[in-house]
């Protein structure tokens, strides 16, 4: 009987202590795949809050570039031409706004950002075709690319309102209007998709042929447009009385406005162009004020020396240069660098401005060229010089180590290749805005009338004046 009792005792002991370790391990499988899941959730959870801190960012960004235009652009333009010539000057800056935008959806993007060969995108995205919400990891991993869209809208808006700059008070409304229309689809598409574009024969970041260090638009912005201003300039020929009759700005209390909001606004101009709120973009910010800084400095400086006393439009104006310097190595360069290429940029340009404009004899108005064509240039140039890995580790080899960038790192041939993507800037801008200014000459004519350069753009183009002084009978 006592064994009869043990044996059915001992079974269910083994049952029991079988048992055991299956649980454990089921138990323990159970909670693996929950620590995973839970893994997984708050992975997803940091990515979605990652690229919605760059999605605010990259749309504050896009906000702070278009203020540049209106009423940046609008306002240091408008007050640096005469009484008569305010209204039609800002109403310049406003067009691209409006007109630049609707090209944008309807081609523009396409042809910048689209698909294509090494010179120009394709039609793929026309009309936005394609651009919705999701990331375009070419692009920018972690934003919606209608958010990359409406960013890079704003480059195109700001670049052909600079040239205005050069023909201020003397071209007509419809000239000015087809001509810029024009100059974006044949100049500014073209060369953005160059240096920033997929399969782009300029582009550093996508395996161009000569990859071109530009982090902002040194070259696609400020060199073409500079240059395509000094071409305007030349075509036009001066203003009547130029240059016996002065011509000082009628305000420069909204010129200085124009140029600090400028200033901030280059903020999201160079920061935002990281497209990301990382570490980048803080490189970025601090690169643009010290450059800015320095070469509102280096302006003043040399204007005390040779002049005796600083002016604010001096100030003003070395602080521009200083930011369109600044711009194509805003990515690449330390605190240090910004400050050295920002100092060499104000005193550069206010020499472009003061001395070989004054040799040469052109008429560029609001100085464009001697600003954007010459700053734009040697930031251009400086950029190959100062290009830092450590900053920004854009080169590697095929096996994902870091390559130097610049030539004070041991990059020799990127100032080469610095030299190719400015030579096809001014190519480009030169040629391209000879042959659309001639067309746009034949079709509608360039030029106001004498009598209604006389009268200012204001009534003779608008009908309207910008300022109304009452007195009393």
């Amino acid at each position: 009987m006592t064994e009869r009792r043990l044996i059915p005792r001992i079974a269910i002991l083994f049952i029991l202590l079988g048992s055991t370790p299956l649980n454990l391990l089921a138990q323990n499988s159970s909670m693996a795949d929950s620590q995973s899941k839970r893994i997984a959730v708050l992975e997803q959870q940091a990515a979605e809050a990652k690229s919605s801190a760059d999605n605010a960012w990259m749309l504050t960004s896009s906000a702070l570039v278009l203020m540049m235009t209106g009423p940046g652009l609008a306002l240091f333009y408008g007050g640096l031409v005469r009484k008569k010539n305010v209204l039609g000057t800002m109403m310049q800056s406003f067009a691209m706004m409006a007109v630049i935008t609707v090209l944008w959806a309807i081609v523009g993007y396409s042809l910048a950002f689209g698909t294509g060969d090494a010179f120009i995108g394709g039609f793929h995205n026309a009309f936005l075709r394609g651009v919705g919400l999701q990331p375009d990891v070419d692009y920018a991993a972690t934003i919606p690319l209608q958010t990359f869209m409406v960013y890079q809208l704003m480059f195109a808006i700001i670049t052909p309102a600079l040239i205005t700059g050069a023909f201020a008070e003397r071209m007509k409304f419809s000239a000015m209007l087809l001509f810029l229309i024009l100059w974006s689809l044949f100049v500014y598409d073209p060369m953005a998709h160059m240096v920033w574009g997929k399969g782009g024969l300029l582009n550093a970041s996508l395996g161009g042929r000569f990859p071109t260090l530009d982090f902002a638009g040194g070259t696609v912005v400020h060199v073409t447009s500079g240059v395509s201003a000094l071409v305007c300039a030349l075509y036009l020929g001066k203003r009547l009385g130029y240059p016996k009759v002065a011509m000082p700005p009628h305000s420069m209390v909204l010129s200085f406005i124009g140029a600090c909001l400028l200033w901030v606004g280059w903020f999201g101009f160079n920061a935002g162009s990281a497209l990301g709120a990382g570490g980048l973009a803080t490189s970025a910010f601090v690169a643009t004020h010290f450059g800015a800084a320095a070469a509102a400095i280096g302006w003043s400086a040399a204007e005390w020396m040779r002049n005796g006393k600083p002016s604010a439009l001096g100030a003003i104006s070395g602080a521009v240069a200083g930011l369109v310097a600044i711009t194509p190595a805003a990515g690449f360069v330390s605190p240090m660098s910004a400050l050295i290429i920002g100092l060499i940029a104000g005193v550069f340009c206010f020499w472009m401005v003061t001395r070989v404009k004054l040799r040469f004899g052109y008429d560029d108005s609001l100085d464009a060229f001697g600003v954007h064509g010459a700053g734009g240039t040697m930031g251009a140039l400086l950029t190959g010089l100062f290009a830092s890995s450590v900053i920004n580790p854009i080169f590697k080899d095929a096996n994902g180590n870091v390559l130097p960038s610049g030539l004070f790192e041991g990059n020799s041939h990127q100032l080469l290749n610095q030299c190719v993507g400015v030579a096809i800037a001014w190519v480009l801008g030169i040629v391209g805005t000879l042959i659309l200014l001639k067309i746009v000459d034949k079709v509608v004519g360039l030029r106001v009338t004498e009598e209604q350069e006389t009268q200012g753009l204001d009534l003779s183009q608008h009908g309207e004046e910008g300022y109304y002084w009452e007195t009393s009978a």
